[in-house]
């Protein structure tokens, strides 16, 4: 691994420059390294942090990855990690003309991770920094502990997934807006509904004055407060009721875990600390892959083919970028998706169609004709690479338009008796289908939370907030026994799992493993019944209690 040469990191400026009259917006100071294809083999199992911590897994990874690359000799022509200053790598198979291409693509991912709200909690942070101090710090726990280091760092894996990132993330906003954002909801929905019981026309005058008073920028609690002096007194007490601090699963061990309180045990809440922050710093680009990729596909095409400097070129960036940007008939490309979703949205929003007329027209022809040639299409896509995540991103701009453009569908797959095959069909075309399947495909992990009232005489309770998705079974047994070891108790765990005479099964094709889909066929599964369960975890032996 070595820095680019000062003839790369030339075109580079430029291309930073180039990016900036876009409109992207990103730190001056960057570092780019050249890698080879064994250096991108031993850095991704560390998702490309070469200070990340080790860890037995993830040499594990790297001979799994070698074993890989001899059979499929392919590796990425980049990765960036978000980070202050932001760090680039670059294979060192790329040509130059390549790495221009590239370099645009790095550049609207550093703009992504500088200004999407989603990364809040990251945008001061040198990662790079505080991954070397951990790993400092775990080398010489492990020098002292030994093997426990492992079994800690394994145990707070298991549950990693479970941090309180969207409350984390809110408090950050909040506290930067400055005010109680549930101020307005309390007196509307509680104070004046539940505890005034006021007459509706009395609700809707208010509701009329509390419009009026943004309109002429009027305080409007100063009559509240007038006509109701006890309304502050009662917000701020039920404010404390209704939104206490909640820890998450991992937050609340490290507080209240009888074991990890023993001075012997101390050091493991440091290893506990690190897997948390880790993860919690993970969590935007995992929740905002499909708009991250799509974002930079959308401006390396964009800043590439208008760059002079690539005359020439352009047969072998066709070829690369329709490689990346291909749109699969089966399985889902997020470059592709996320990509053809920032255009549309451009498209539509040029057009003035994001309005209330153009959503109330019924007529084909003239919904195809509509255009008020607004151009303000750039704008908005900044506005949304601002404050959307994937699943906000995918729900409120896939419309049947962007299905019927792109020729997307749901697929299904049947058993044909005849012939003694699995059949692949289209299920449907319908946007709500389409949408349904993609975003199932999202990260969604488990609501897993302590329920503090049943968390007595040495017990953990845990509660599955059931979403219509099951727990692995396969995983239960032992992330319980690795929560029991951090909590030095029992561990009971609450959650939902199908019953007996119910059949589960995938209601179309998965997009990762279209081979693992339902062994029935559709027309022939029946709905699944869910029952309520306790898992019970005590001296590393499970057990199952219907509830």
């Amino acid at each position: 691994m070595e820095l680019v040469n000062q003839h790369a990191k030339g075109i580079m400026e430029e291309c930073k420059l180039r990016a900036r009259d876009a409109g992207l917006r990103f730190d001056d100071e960057t570092l780019e390294y050249i890698v080879t294809n064994r250096d991108m083999i031993e850095l991704s199992p560390k998702i490309m942090i070469p200070t990340l911590y080790d860890y037995w897994v993830h040499d594990v990874r790297v001979l799994s990855g070698k074993g890989m690359y001899e059979a499929y000799p392919s590796n990425p022509y980049e990765t960036v990690i978000n980070t202050r200053p932001a760090i680039s790598f670059y294979n060192d198979n790329n040509p130059d003309w390549l790495n221009v291409m590239i370099f645009y693509h790095v550049l609207a991912h550093i703009d992504f991770f500088q200004n999407n709200l989603y990364y809040k909690n990251t945008w001061d942070v040198d990662l790079a920094g505080q991954a070397l101090a951990d790993k400092r710090l775990i080398a010489q726990l492990r020098s002292e502990k030994g093997r426990w280091v492992d079994y800690v760092i394994e145990f707070a894996r298991g549950i990693d997934n479970l941090v309180g990132f969207h409350r984390d993330l809110n408090r950050t906003l909040t506290r930067e807006q400055g005010h109680v954002p549930d101020r307005i909801d309390f007196y509307f929905d509680r104070f004046l509904q539940k505890i005034k019981s006021i007459p509706q026309h009395v609700y809707l005058k208010e509701i009329d004055r509390y419009n009026q008073c943004r309109k002429d920028h009027a305080d409007f609690f100063d009559q509240v407060i007038e006509q109701h002096p006890e309304f502050e007194e009662i917000f701020q007490k039920e404010k404390q009721k209704i939104s206490p601090v909640k820890m998450d699963v991992m937050e609340y061990i490290l507080k209240y875990s009888s074991f990890l309180r023993r001075e012997e045990n101390e050091w493991m809440k440091s290893v506990i600390h690190i897997v948390r922050s880790t993860s919690l710093y993970f969590q935007p680009q995992i929740r905002t892959k499909t708009m991250n990729e799509g974002w930079a596909s959308f401006w390396h095409a964009h800043l590439f083919l208008k760059d002079d400097r690539i005359r020439g070129h352009e047969t072998d960036f066709a070829k690369v970028n329709a490689t990346v940007t291909a749109m699969p008939k089966v399985g889902l490309n997020p470059y592709a998706l996320g990509l053809r979703l920032f255009e549309h949205i451009q498209e539509m929003e040029d057009r003035g169609r994001y309005s209330l007329d153009y959503f109330q027209l019924k007529d084909a022809v003239l919904r195809t004709k509509y255009d008020r040639t607004k151009n303000t299409g750039t704008d908005y896509i900044f506005f949304v690479r601002e404050n959307m995540d994937d699943f906000s991103f995918i729900n409120t701009f896939v419309d049947q338009e962007f299905v019927d453009r792109h020729h997307l569908f749901v697929a299904g797959k049947r058993f044909n008796p005849q012939h003694n095959t699995w059949q692949y069909y289209i299920k449907s075309k319908k946007v709500a289908d389409y949408k349904q399947m993609v975003i199932n495909t999202l990260h969604h992990p488990p609501d897993i939370y302590v329920v503090e009232e049943k968390t007595r005489n040495g017990i953990l309770y845990l509660n599955h907030r059931f979403e219509n998705k099951p727990l692995k079974q396969d995983f239960i047994e032992n992330t319980m026994i690795g929560i029991e070891f951090l909590w030095g108790g029992p561990v009971h765990l609450e959650t939902s799992v199908p019953s007996a005479a119910a059949q589960p099964g995938s209601p179309y094709i998965n997009f990762w493993d279209p081979g693992a889909a339902g062994k029935t066929a559709d027309s022939r599964q029946s709905p699944i019944q869910w029952k309520r369960v306790r898992y019970v975890l005590k001296d590393r032996k499970l057990h199952k209690q219907e509830l």
